[in-house]
């Protein structure tokens, strides 16, 4: 076998190959793509040393967490883009949508009974850790998991990063060696393996019949067939690695020489637009870093010879692409530290100690305004720019990320308990947001409440010493009138 790194490979249980199987199964469920794909990689050269037929499969649930119309629909045109990708080549692309619930029980472990061995996708966030976990102890082949999540292996940190900066100078340190160890492009290519034949897992799929093309097409009647939330409408953006690189070329294309200076204004249209497209897997950060390189004209001989863990200089790009590089390695890896390395990423307890005790001493302090999920659901608040971004949230399925910090500070400071904050954050951020229920959105909701950030002055009322955010401050240091325009609902509720 070709080899792989190992800081990207971890077995997920003790259990043998089984040589004496069929074929090499890739549980495809985080990294959902046919491009710079770890994963893939790992179970072609699986595929190879056994001399196997490979099966791709790729399944998509209807009662994980928040299911709905918008997520099922995104999820689908990728696996309408992987299907077309795969059509030609000798993998058995098997894509299963679940008609309703509990209507795949079985179909697991009919794959798994027939596997020499599997690979999947190791991702730190939402249910697939546990759904793993729990797989790994039924099966009785072994199980790999690979993690094809960014530029740094998740492994590659020793420590849970608090804040930024200490995370960017470990980077500094590292990632010399990782920035030429990168996923092939096209794992299949050249690829000598078996054929997969449909006929091979036949009687697997006329039990468990394969996602037709116009359930993949994700077509509105298709959708409207699924017992899934429904009033969660379509994203105003398109799913899939050819939407992907189509947002990636515009980006670079356009935006890119905008971003340093316009990334924070909402009425810029300044960012790049890919943390969907990352967070289902629909392009890699390595397939981006790679296109932004080519772009820069760089290569790794570029990089500073000291590591100060500053924003500019160390990558010697030019401005605007370093500045999109700390969001898309330094602020979106620091996530994956922290939900690949603590179980509570998600609780309040995880906070800062700083940050529980200043929340905590103002807890009982008097609130101007409270209101409850359902008005800040339905953007019925005092404040016209809290509402545009939460308007824009629930119906393009994404926030301009400078508002999402106002966001969150503005629930902190309506909420009757920090807590009850939180809650709130996570609930209309993983019901609403494509990028949601991710590392790199865990990050962002918690920074609202003193992750990733130190203790600031003067010490307020309710935030205590949280990093305060008003409004009216947003308002003048950035233009919002049209953004306001453009988002709030009318009439002003109060």
């Amino acid at each position: 076998m070709e080899e792989f790194p190992s800081l990207r490979l971890a077995n997920c249980n003790e259990a043998p190959v089984r040589t004496e199987r069929d074929y090499v199964l890739y549980w495809m469920i985080a990294n959902r793509r046919t491009r710079c794909n770890f994963s893939l990689q790992r179970a072609v050269d699986w595929a190879q040393q056994l001399k196997k037929p490979l099966i791709v499969f790729e399944a998509l649930r209807i009662d994980y967490p928040w299911a709905s119309r918008r997520f099922h629909r995104f999820v689908l045109q990728g696996m309408r883009d992987n299907a077309a990708a795969l059509r030609r080549s000798p993998v058995l692309y098997y894509p299963y949508v679940e008609p309703g619930k509990h209507e795949d029980h079985g179909l697991f472990a009919a794959l798994a009974a027939r596997s020499c061995v599997i690979v999947t996708d190791d991702f730190p966030c939402f249910f697939l850790p546990r759904m793993v976990r729990a797989v790994a102890r039924r099966v009785d082949v072994l199980l790999e998991q690979v993690d094809s999540n960014g530029i740094l292996p998740m492994r590659a940190a020793d420590r849970t990063f608090t804040v930024a900066h200490s995370f960017r100078r470990f980077l500094h340190h590292q990632l010399r060696d990782h920035l030429v160890d990168f996923p092939q492009a096209d794992p299949l290519q050249d690829a000598q393996i078996p054929r997969a034949a449909s006929k091979l897992i036949a009687n697997i799929q006329t039990n468990y019949p394969p996602a037709s093309s116009e359930v993949l097409s994700a077509a509105s009647e298709a959708l409207d067939a699924l017992p899934i939330d429904q009033s969660v409408g379509d994203a105003v953006m398109e799913g899939g690695s050819v939407a992907a690189q189509q947002t990636l070329d515009s980006f670079l294309g356009d935006r890119l020489l905008r971003y340093g200076e316009e990334r924070n204004s909402p009425e810029s249209d300044a960012a790049s637009g890919l943390s969907p497209y990352l967070h289902f897997g629909h392009i890699s950060a390595h397939d981006i870093f790679v296109q932004l390189s080519e772009r820069e004209s760089w290569n790794v001989s570029h990089l500073a010879d000291k590591a100060t863990g500053s924003r500019e200089g160390w990558w010697n790009m030019s401005t605007d692409a370093e500045s999109f590089l700390d969001e898309l390695i330094t602020w979106r890896e620091v996530g994956y530290n922290m939900c690949s390395r603590e179980s509570n990423y998600d609780r309040y307890q995880s906070l800062p100690d700083w940050a529980l005790v200043t929340l905590g001493e103002h807890q009982k302090d008097p609130r101007p305004y409270v209101y409850d999920l359902a008005q800040l659901e339905s953007s019925r608040t005092h404040d016209q720019l809290w509402n545009a971004a939460q308007s824009q949230l629930v119906r393009e399925g994404r926030m301009h990320n400078y508002l999402r910090m106002l966001w969150g500070k503005k629930i902190l400071e309506w909420s009757t308990t920090p807590e009850e904050a939180l809650a709130a954050m996570i609930q209309l951020n993983n019901k609403y947001a494509v990028d949601g229920r991710n590392p790199n959105s865990y990050s962002g909701i918690f920074w609202c409440l003193g992750r990733y950030d130190r203790a600031w002055g003067p010490e307020r009322k309710i935030f205590g010493k949280i990093r305060y955010m008003s409004s009216e401050n947003t308002a003048r240091k950035i233009p919002v009138k049209r953004y306001i325009k453009n988002y709030a609902p009318n009439p002003l509720f109060r």
